[in-house]
């Protein structure tokens, strides 16, 4: 699976994956886990590195303790052992992210102001890197999977199925993706648009090196494309600011009889509102997904008037996560899609952000989510109608035939 550029690790936190599911903008967006389908431990990411690099995989979410008073509780122990820490001339992040730690929560993360800020801006699409995404092969080697058109790494000539053989000298075959990803970053330096990295290369029998400027640069989140059949693919990679609406005006723009794959694969979640935008381009109007926070119950709803007709397949995989997850959920269990794929990740805990007195932020799960069904995600993710087979693509177009035309 490739990673995607706009959600990135924070750059300081080491309390975990950093994973979270955002509402109504009053929580914080987080993105993938580096999981395949089939749980394999190669991934993919691009050179911001997303938690969808991340070395591991969890199959279940531990349970902890939920409700108002111990959310709260959490949230109080972190702030005081970061106050303590400032008091004491010592890191108020590190102190932070060692409560989490201690608390158990698998998807707390900590953020420091700056590494904060940058995150809130990769929900834009933006993020500083080379434009490339690296993947690691079976037998370790590093391999350039794609490379984004108009960035540093294309400029440079790189090319896919270039290999990434060393980072500033340092050589990256067998190291893990998110640490090949930091290299390209420049995370030791806290590298800034402008500075420079020097790729070792290999294509065929010849290897070179290059050295690039980091830039700031721009993500494509949705991509849409017509087949010779007539049917309209729209890949979601992530869902940062303005997917939904694009989704919409793509759907729209849609040939009355043709239907429509709506590709989830390795989507990272993102912002639940452009999720639920999403949603109501094939809903009309009804419930998405209930969640809590802090023990109180709330729902999220499509808007009215969405294409209800249209056939429509799902295709998702195990990097399909969170707020994809969501969705997905909401189009199988209210009827409006057939799911075909492989289960997808289980990340249906949310997050809530508690600004710590250095104006660092610590992120602690708060509740879960439910599809429209009542059904729990987080630690089972959502099982396909129909599984993939070697040809996803081919098996999603084909369940389309069988949908029938829309008139």
């Amino acid at each position: 699976m490739s990673g995607r550029d706009p959600f990135c690790q924070p750059r300081r936190s080491r309390s975990g994956a950093g994973l979270t599911l955002v509402f109504v903008g009053v929580l914080v967006a987080g993105a993938a886990t580096g999981s395949l389908p089939g749980h394999e431990r190669r991934s993919a990411a691009a050179d911001r590195p997303a938690p969808s690099a991340s070395a591991s995989e969890p199959s279940s979410v531990s349970p902890s303790a939920s409700g108002p008073s111990a959310a709260a509780s959490r949230h109080e122990q972190v702030a005081r052992a970061a106050a303590e820490a400032m008091a004491a001339g010592k890191s108020p992040v590190e102190a932070a992210e060692h409560a989490v730690s201690r608390s158990g929560d698998r998807w707390g993360a900590v953020y420091s102001p700056g590494d904060f800020a940058e995150f809130q801006e990769s929900l834009a699409g933006r993020y500083t890197g080379v434009g490339l995404w690296a993947r690691r092969e079976r037998d370790g080697r590093i391999d350039v999977m794609k490379v984004q058109t108009g960035s540093p790494a294309a400029d440079a000539g790189i090319r896919a199925g270039d290999r990434l053989r060393s980072v500033d000298g340092a050589k990256v075959d067998g190291l893990p993706v998110t640490d090949v990803v930091s290299l390209l970053r420049g995370d030791a330096a806290d590298a800034p648009a402008g500075t420079s990295v020097t790729l070792g290369l290999e294509r065929g029998t010849r290897a070179w090196s290059r050295t690039l400027r980091r830039a700031r640069l721009s993500t494509a989140p949705v991509t849409v494309r017509r087949l010779a059949d007539g049917t309209t693919v729209i890949r979601i990679s992530a869902f940062t600011k303005g997917v939904g609406d694009r989704v919409r005006t793509a759907v729209r723009a849609a040939p009355p009889a043709s239907g429509i794959v709506l590709d989830l694969r390795g989507n990272s979640g993102g912002l639940v509102t452009e999720a639920v935008t999403t949603a109501s381009a094939f809903l009309d109007g009804g419930l998405v997904a209930t969640y809590d926070v802090d023990g109180r119950q709330r729902s999220l709803h499509a808007a009215p008037g969405g294409d209800t007709t249209r056939p429509l397949v799902a295709l998702v995989d195990g990097g399909t996560m969170s707020a994809a997850e969501m969705l997905t959920g909401a189009l199988q269990d209210r009827g409006r899609a057939v799911v075909v794929g492989s289960r997808t990740f289980g990340k249906g805990s949310v997050q809530m952000p508690t600004r710590l007195p250095d104006g660092s932020v610590a992120e602690l799960t708060v509740g879960h989510y439910r599809t429209p069904g009542g059904r729990g995600v987080d630690g089972h993710g959502i099982t396909p109608d129909l599984e993939a087979g070697g040809d996803p693509m081919g098996r999603a177009r084909t369940v389309l035939t069988g949908l029938g035309d829309p008139s």
